[in-house]
């Protein structure tokens, strides 16, 4: 067994050390040159999870966001059409972990994976009464089943800056940075040889699909390791919170590790950015979304929503 030192290691090792510290530099020159004028965090200093570094750039305001968020001009078509998807978070230090992730508690996460496909066959048996149309298959169960709060691997996303911008605020309760993560979904379809294009429920299986049907029961059954991928799912507009609040969600092939930490992994960290909302710039980036009517009311079109816009926004 080798034990090396601080000042020791391996032949070569200073030489990596060195190379690695030089494309620090160029990578913090690079982040500079696309942040602007907005305040930047080193991301060796607050990592959201450990051996992971993510760009991060501070907002200190709604039009720090969408300036943060406004693509150029495509060449082709001269508009601003984004390529990316928004999570918003309460806690800007936390990892992109599924619900299935945290049901184990926060001191083992991952820790009641196996326990997945017993919860989705659970949910079939009994939600059937609820739906109002059938789902027409087991992706749609699945995607229901997340977006009532089942624990899934699904990730939840948004093709709205402002919308993770109000799922990251919109707990006062809350007095940690948050963030609103961004995701170029389209160099994870290009890393993984799918489509240039978010996936709906009947691609899967001719996609994803190999010599048996490609079904959420075939996918738990599969080794982490078989065949990894991460995709983007565009669900179908099952109900009016769904398309009110522009949904998407990531499935990926390991329900191991956090989703940055797997995208790291696959030297994929390039396709993440995180927008850190300092604790005490919180309450007015929740203010502006207000004033644009960003709330409870709009994307839970409900009474649930009517009350808990109204709840929140007199207290």
């Amino acid at each position: 067994m080798e034990i090396t030192g601080r000042t020791g290691g391996k032949p070569g090792e200073r030489a990596r050390r060195k190379a690695g510290r030089e494309r620090r530099k160029i990578d913090g020159r690079h982040v500079r040159k696309i942040a602007g004028a907005a305040a930047l965090r080193d991301p060796r200093e607050c990592t959201s999870y450990p051996c992971v570094s993510i760009r991060e750039v501070v907002v200190h305001s709604l039009s720090d966001l969408i300036a943060q968020t406004t693509p150029e001009p495509d060449p082709s078509s001269g508009r601003r059409r984004s390529a990316g998807v928004y999570r918003g978070a309460p806690d800007a230090s936390s990892p992109l972990f599924t619900s299935l992730d945290k049901l184990g508690g926060a001191g083992r996460p991952h820790g009641k994976a196996e326990l997945e496909e017993f919860i989705l066959r659970s949910f079939i048996r009994y939600s059937r009464p609820y739906f109002s149309n059938p789902p027409v298959n087991d992706w749609e169960v699945l995607i229901a089943a997340q977006h009532h709060g089942l624990p899934t691997r699904l990730l939840d996303w948004t093709y709205s800056p402002l919308v993770a911008a109000h799922f990251a605020t919109v707990d006062q309760a809350v007095k940690t940075d948050r963030a609103v993560w961004r995701l170029d979904w389209k160099a994870i379809h290009r890393h993984f040889q799918l489509p240039e294009l978010a996936l709906l429920t009947q691609d899967l299986e001719g996609i994803l699909g190999g010599t048996r049907p490609f079904t959420p029961s075939a996918l738990f059954g599969m080794r982490d390791d078989i065949r990894p991928f991460a995709c983007m799912l565009e669900p179908p507009s099952l109900d009016a919170r769904i398309v009110a609040q522009s949904a998407a969600f990531t499935l990926c092939s390991d329900k191991r590790q956090p989703f940055d930490r797997f995208l790291e992994h696959h030297d994929l960290g390039d396709a993440l950015a995180k927008l850190v909302i300092p604790a005490k710039e919180a309450g007015r980036i929740r203010d502006q979304l207000d004033l644009v009517s960003v709330d409870e009311r709009r994307l839970f079109p409900d009474l649930d929503g009517v009350a808990a816009h109204l709840r929140r926004y007199y207290s």
